[in-house]
């Protein structure tokens, strides 16, 4: 696609930092910034946890992915989003310092979520229209940076100033970055596509009488028949299978994408029929233009089963360092070594990737990131003394400098391997979308790839205690393989293979 005049400030080396640094700051904030200025304003852990419903928007937004392909730009909704989301931290930050300020801030923060999310949503899919297939690959190390900078200056700086200064400036602060970016981005973010519907038709037909009618009755009956379920089923479900209570609610919307995806998978044709007797319907056109393709139950197959292995070993990671008695040293393990070592892998599987294309990296990367859970096994099993000594104990016995060295080489090729998988996945989610529905594909991809974050949650905690860690982080390696194994299969390794056989409307 081309683009505007190029100048120095409108080259991808800056507009892809600058907007990924957009999209993950909101993203700290609202996820974890919130959390730690929850608890200094005394809030009870319980209602911090109910803060987990503010990730429900990153997992549904495929539902309103297609409305950002089909109306304005992805530029227009970026920012439109952005400049929401500096009005929204301001009223956070006035409304901080008040008595009744920490009710509305958690109210304003689950709004701000929902604009996080399109605004996600718009970025992603401005990168692919800006971006050729080379482009894409080539930068995508910067989208993880930037992101992961982002995140840093959240949980570092923010918060910083807002345990020391006061949360008043902290917030503020957030909404002056994110200001300044909408600056930057309001004059020098290059036009790269053209309108065809206005936002403005979307907004009057989101507001239509009987469109507010029907979800106002909807939500009543679903309210009303609530009791019902919960004690003719879910209840009784529980009690058979008592870890499906460890699924969050947008772990549950996660896999129901994936039923609806596999339906559709099965049912092709006739759901086909069925959804497109509207010949108008942008929105049903997008979800069956995304599985009408060949092979393409291998490829979400692959999306879901790619970081299964990972996942499951992320999810006991950090309890092992404390099991292992290192817990003081966690911090700089995680920010001085693992953050370092995730952005250079990023940066250098993009750069990898766009030089030796992704058929040819795509096994070698992904093989390094599934053996890091070998090497976590041997870690585990070479430590178990320790692990005896330190789990649960009141006093603790130091695991001696040249293991806490081990420990910290371990944690950086984890964070290196595992930098090389997201420009892999990353990669692999573009290829998967096709040039119509961009922004909307990219939205179910990245719903997708939840799901086996979600179900490893779930189970790592009772295999790692039944197994032992050293045990389970060798079952994390096993769980990869089907994985692995998939690369033989699966589409979308070419540039140009992504439009394929996908039909025309």
């Amino acid at each position: 696609m081309a683009t505007e005049k190029s100048s120095p400030l409108r080259v991808p080396h800056v507009w892809a930092f600058t907007t990924y640094f957009a999209e993950g700051l909101p993203y700290t904030i609202i996820r974890m910034v919130s959390s730690v200025f929850f608890r200094d304003m005394k809030v009870s852990l319980e209602a911090i946890g109910l803060t987990s419903l503010f990730g429900i928007p990153w997992v549904i937004k495929f539902l309103w992915g297609p409305l950002i392909d089909q109306y304005g730009t992805k530029r227009k909704w970026i920012l439109i989003m952005q400049f929401s989301l500096v009005l929204l931290f301001i009223l956070v930050a006035a409304m901080s310092p008040l008595p009744f300020g920490v009710k509305v801030i958690g109210g304003l923060l689950f709004i701000g979520a929902f604009l996080s999310a399109t605004h996600d949503i718009g970025i992603d899919g401005y990168y692919m229209e800006a971006l050729d297939k080379e482009g894409q690959a080539k930068f995508v190390g910067y989208r993880v940076m930037a992101y992961r900078l982002a995140m840093m200056a959240g949980t570092g700086v923010i918060v910083t100033i807002g345990t020391t200064v006061g949360w008043f400036a902290a917030f503020l602060s957030g909404g002056a970055v994110l200001g300044f970016l909408l600056i930057y981005h309001t004059f020098f973010l290059p036009r790269v596509e053209k309108e065809t519907l206005r936002i403005w038709d979307l907004v009057k037909r989101i507001f239509r009488v009987r469109f507010l009618i029907a979800c106002a009755i909807l939500l009543l009956v679903l309210w009303g028949m609530r009791s019902f379920f919960w004690d003719r089923f879910t209840g009784r479900l529980l009690e058979v299978l008592p870890f499906l209570k460890e699924i969050s609610f947008s772990g549950w919307v996660a896999i129901g994408l994936l039923i609806l995806l596999i339906g559709l998978a099965l049912f092709r044709n006739k759901a086909k029929a069925l959804l497109l007797k509207d010949k108008d319907s942008f929105y049903t056109k997008a979800f069956i233009d995304y599985m009408d393709r060949d092979h393409m139950a291998v490829a979400i197959a692959f999306i879901i089963l790619m970081r299964t292995g990972e996942s499951t070993l992320s999810a006991m990671a950090a309890p092992f360092m404390v099991d292992l008695g290192i817990k003081v040293h966690y911090g700089w393990l995680s920010g001085g070594v693992g953050l370092p070592f995730s952005i250079i892998g990023a940066m250098a599987g993009g750069f990898l990737i766009s030089k030796f294309s992704l058929r040819k990296v795509i096994w070698p990367f992904l093989l390094a990131q599934n053996l890091t859970n070998l090497v976590y096994m041997a870690l585990a099993l070479s430590l178990a003394k320790y692990l005896s000594l330190n789990t649960g104990a009141d006093v603790i016995t130091f695991i001696g400098h040249f293991n806490l060295f081990l420990v910290a080489c371990v944690h950086a090729f984890d964070q290196f391997a595992g930098g090389l998988g997201t420009a892999i996945l990353i990669t692999f989610l573009m290829r998967t979308c096709t040039e119509r529905f961009k922004a909307a594909h990219f939205a179910i991809g990245t719903g997708l790839m939840n799901v086996s974050g979600v179900l490893a949650g779930v189970a790592s905690g009772f295999l790692a205690q039944r197994l032992g860690y050293g045990i389970y982080f060798g079952l994390t390696f096993l769980l990869s393989i089907p994985g692995l194994c998939l690369i033989f299969f699966i589409p979308f390794l070419d540039p140009d293979s992504v439009e394929k056989k996908s039909p025309s409307f």
